[in-house]
């Protein structure tokens, strides 16, 4: 007898990083039935031309029209979001799924609609489905990769999540530098001495071993969801905390200085991405963006988080629209106890290296290809919200990760 069919359903399946997921599952094993939707069809069309034939059918889908939306996830297997700003995004879809009593899925990565996805847990138990959300890279594949360490200790008392991603340009999207410009400047909510705090984002640092065979890097505190999750699994923990970094170094002060500029009124944040993805893509960008963007570059050569060579080198280089060696990575590393001792538990995936996880978009859609696997094979097996350490098992998680097609060698390893 014919295995029954499972209906995804993927809202914004357009996006650079959905698109990766829509590959990647198409994949995986199983009678899955891929529905891709999102405001614009074409891309659409295109990208189910490249999955095998019957996998995937299209549709236009307005996902703040409410009877539209109900009417699509309506007995699904599952609901894929992809869709962002998250803020605005979350909120429409989990309520469409907690009516339809479908589950679901996302690869957010704020704050603000991460908590407010959790809020819902007591909803979603009554309603007998999952809401699973930060199932991308950092949060998500970062979360499992730090439960894993983890379970080589039998305390637990620091946790730091990073990632580092390499230069994209100009394949970068205006969703991705709409949350860089968010986590560059503002709060950051973490985890310290016990308890939740607030400091500035990218103002706090740390070196980490992310790249292998090579020094360690440069990474700054941002406020990600993973040190508002953790800490209902790991309470003891003295400190939770995610930091992250753009290679080449500079690229982390042009970052900030253009966040600094949106938060203090320099310029306007659409002004601060417009001037941000004009460069990315070649452009000239403006006289104001760039005073900006200097005025952070030059700030970071002065606390010495990067060399006036450095700076030198990348102004020449782009001024020619040089693209670095790509170089990127999600590490987790934890401090605790072991047998009375003090001890360190890591792992690390290198992005720069396989198949998969050769760039941002790769690693973030093909982690979420393997949640959404992971969740389809446990359908039915648990209701309410959940962030990825809640539920995603490390050893389940990255047998996900091979049937998506990610050769085991190259999903992690521990650093000794």
């Amino acid at each position: 007898m014919a295995e029954p069919a499972q209906r995804v359903v993927v809202i914004g399946a357009g996006g650079e990083m959905c698109r990766v997921a829509v590959e990647r599952l198409a994949q995986a094993p199983g009678n899955l039935e891929l529905v891709l939707t999102d405001l614009r069809t074409e891309p659409l069309e295109a990208l189910a031309r490249k999955l095998p034939a019957g996998r995937a059918t299209v549709q236009r889908l307005d996902l703040f029209d409410d009877d539209a939306l109900r009417a699509l996830v309506d007995g699904a297997s599952l609901v894929l979001l992809g869709a962002g700003p998250y803020i605005r995004t979350s909120g429409p879809v989990i309520e469409a799924c907690l009516a339809a009593r479908v589950p679901y899925l996302d690869f957010d990565d704020d704050v603000e609609s991460t908590e407010h996805a959790l809020t819902v847990d007591q909803k979603a138990k009554a309603a007998g489905i999952p809401i699973y959300v930060g199932c991308g890279a950092s949060p998500g594949m970062s979360n499992v990769m730090a439960v894993d360490a983890a379970g080589d200790l039998d305390t637990v008392d620091m946790i730091d999540l990073c990632w580092l991603v390499g230069d994209e340009r100009p394949n970068v999207g205006r969703a991705v530098l709409e949350h860089l410009l968010h986590i560059s400047a503002g709060d950051c909510v973490t985890w310290e001495d016990g308890h939740r705090v607030v400091h500035e984002t990218f103002v706090e640092t740390g070196r980490v071993p992310i790249l292998a065979g090579q020094p360690d890097v440069l990474l700054y505190e941002t406020a990600h969801p993973e040190p508002v999750t953790l800490p209902r699994r790991y309470p003891d923990a003295q400190r939770i905390r995610c930091v992250g970094g753009l290679d080449p170094a500079p690229l982390n002060g042009l970052a900030r200085g253009m966040g600094l500029a949106a938060q203090q009124g320099r310029m306007t944040a659409a002004e601060a991405v417009d001037f941000i993805e004009d460069i990315v893509k070649g452009g000239l960008g403006s006289g104001t963006g760039w005073r900006n963007a200097f005025r952070g570059m030059t700030a970071q050569v002065r606390r010495k988080d990067s060399t006036a060579g450095e700076l030198a080198k990348f102004v020449a280089t782009s001024a020619v629209k040089y693209v670095y060696p790509y170089r990127g990575g999600l590490l987790a590393r934890v401090y605790g106890t072991k047998d009375g001792k003090p001890a360190v538990s890591t792992r690390r995936t290198a992005m720069s290296t396989g198949r998969a996880f050769n760039n941002m978009g790769g690693v973030t859609g093909t982690a979420t290809a393997a949640f959404a696997v992971l969740a389809l094979e446990e359908a039915g097996t648990r209701a309410g919200a959940f962030a990825p350490e809640d539920w995603a098992d490390p050893a389940s998680f990255y047998r996900a990760l091979e049937k998506v097609g990610v050769p085991r060698h190259e999903i992690v390893e521990t650093v000794h």
